[in-house]
């Protein structure tokens, strides 16, 4: 069992808070032992839309696999942001420094600056704050027009949707692509990422299109990229000859076939494995390599970091 606790502010915006808790339900809702809460330092807590939340002013026992999540609230100027307690603050630090990840929406990245989590950071919050946020902050790193930023166990979102962005992309990280998908699927929203770096995976740079038969098949390969697909295989599933797939996956996903997209969900998955300590040929064959040279090719035509 996970927990994702929200610590609500006076004047929350119900979106940001909303949008990160409507991912964690629905992954619970698909089998996956999330269990959500929110916490105040008061019972009732007023949010920006008018609507009254209530909440604990107890917190749970939290473990390293645990979510703290703090909403924006409603904030022209970060000079106004709510003043944290001295208590709320040393949970923050003392949840990071046991292993746990932090996350903020909005102007929820005030928050954790005044926990002293953003300082040697990179991070970032809603385009409009993040000039103040770099002056009240100055040792940590802003980092413009994103989505959003991870760094250490600290996740900070630029505000309203991006955070549904972050909490799919939490949950791939966690769960693989596959779950992803299902999840922002059910929400009817497209699943999106970081919109600066390769962070933004290829389940989710090619799921922005409205075809239903090329999302069955993506769904498909999601869930079993690690398995051979031949494309016979996958066109009988979608209910169409392999020609008219290979058209209409080309189309939808701006020029992949589904091998392609097959082979990138299995590098991307790979460079995760390898990033978390796992030998490469341990994570090629993780994958569905038969060894670690194809993943070496493939790693080849990107142009980024060599692998370690």
């Amino acid at each position: 069992m996970s927990h994702v606790v929200f610590l609500l502010l006076p004047g929350v915006h119900l979106l940001d808070l909303a949008g990160p808790a409507q991912v964690f339900s629905t992954a619970a809702d698909f089998g996956h032992p999330y269990r959500l809460g929110y916490v105040a330092e008061q019972e009732l807590v007023p949010s920006a839309q008018g609507v009254p939340l209530t909440a604990r002013t107890t917190w749970p026992e939290l473990g390293p696999r645990d979510l703290i999540v703090v909403p924006g609230w409603r904030a022209p100027t970060l000079r106004r942001a709510p003043e944290l307690s001295p208590d709320i603050r040393a949970r923050l630090r003392a949840h990071h420094a046991a292993g746990g990840t932090l996350a903020s929406v909005c102007a929820g990245a005030e928050a954790l600056g005044q926990a002293g989590l953003l300082d040697g950071r990179r991070c970032t919050t809603h385009h409009q704050l993040q000039e103040e946020l770099a002056a009240r902050h100055p040792r940590a790193t802003v980092v413009r027009d994103v989505l959003f930023t991870m760094d250490d166990g600290v996740v900070t979102a630029a505000g309203i949707a991006s955070g549904i962005d972050l909490a799919l992309h939490l949950l791939a990280l966690r769960h693989g692509p596959a779950l992803a998908a299902q999840v922002a699927r059910n929400m009817v929203v497209y699943a999106r990422r970081n919109g600066h770096e390769q962070q933004a995976g290829a389940m989710l740079r090619h799921r922005s299109h409205l075809n239903d038969t090329v999302h069955r098949v993506q769904d498909l390969i999601d869930a079993r990229f690690a398995e051979p697909l031949p494309l016979a295989r996958l066109a009988a599933h979608a209910g169409v000859s392999e020609r008219t797939l290979t058209r209409l996956f080309s189309r939808a996903t701006g020029g992949l076939t589904p091998l392609r997209y097959q082979q990138t969900l299995r590098l991307e998955r790979a460079e995760h494995l390898i990033s978390h300590g796992r030998m490469r040929e341990a994570a090629a064959r993780e994958v569905g390599f038969d060894d670690a040279r194809m993943l070496r090719r493939l790693r080849a035509r990107k142009p980024s970091a060599p692998l370690p």
